[in-house]
């Protein structure tokens, strides 16, 4: 009997045309199919990180600037003082709901909704007044609550549709290994593996795309989420202000050449 000498699998990849470590050849030597999952992966994974930089960036000025604003607003009581602190911090989302809330105090006083036009409301008139803010102070906070979600969804799309892209890159590079066999007639490594290799290509690419989507998404969402219910605390406190220096107010200090002044 002759005798036989295993040959180390690396040294049957070397000399097994088609079978390469270099996955840049694996890629460049793949079929159109192939190609094109990768293609279309790279343009996923490219999206995503494009919005986990942007959206890190925003949420992270954002909360920035919330800190220093309510840090402001610690020390200035008036409204109006509020109104132009908030001017300094155009980043935060707290900002905007603030400058809205000010403009809508001060028109509808001096239309006239809660009684006579510039001066302090009657107590009727307050409710009228206060109904009307609210409204508005809600309409804007639900604006801002809005951005600060923005385009996550792509970040969720790609960690959840990646992976079934390169599921099907891999299935048609089984196809092509099992092909491969049928047209050589024999299940050897040469017959195989470059079929293999360009299933596995696919789908190391589409949970590359995926992790760090998944990733972003989670750890971006629960940045949103804290900032959104920083704004649920900062409305009600806000109103409540507002609704002291109203009543505070008194006509003969209120009407400054015929204006409403808080």
């Amino acid at each position: 009997m002759p005798l036989t000498i295993p040959v180390p699998l690396a040294a049957v990849a070397a000399t097994t045309p088609g079978l390469h470590a270099d996955p840049l050849r694996l890629i460049t030597e793949s079929g159109w199919v192939a190609q094109g999952v990768l293609l279309t992966l790279l343009a996923f994974s490219v999206m995503s990180w494009a919005v986990m930089l942007e959206r890190w960036r925003f949420l992270k000025r954002a909360e920035a600037e919330s800190k220093r604003l309510l840090a402001d607003l610690q020390e200035d009581k008036r409204l109006s003082e509020m109104y132009d602190r908030a001017a300094r911090h155009t980043a935060s989302p707290l900002a905007p709901i603030l400058q809205a809330g000010f403009r809508e105090l001060i028109s509808a006083v001096n239309e006239g909704v809660g009684g006579a036009r510039g001066a302090a409301p009657s107590e009727e008139g307050r409710q009228r007044v206060m109904n009307r803010l609210r409204r508005r102070v809600d309409e804007a906070a639900g604006m801002e609550a809005d951005t600060l979600d923005r385009n996550l969804g792509v970040l969720a799309t790609t960690g959840s549709v990646a992976p079934f892209i390169g599921l099907f890159g891999t299935v048609w590079g089984i196809m092509d290994a099992f092909q491969g066999i049928g047209l050589t007639g024999s299940a050897s490594l040469a017959a195989v593996a470059p079929g293999i290799s360009e299933a596995l290509v696919t789908t190391a690419a589409g949970l590359a795309a995926a992790i760090p989507a998944v990733i972003g998404y989670n750890l971006l969402l629960a940045r949103a989420r804290r900032l959104g219910a920083r704004i649920d605390r900062f409305v009600p406190q806000f109103l409540s202000q507002a609704e002291s220096q109203l009543d505070a107010a008194r006509p003969a200090a209120a009407v400054e050449a015929g204006k409403f002044r808080i």
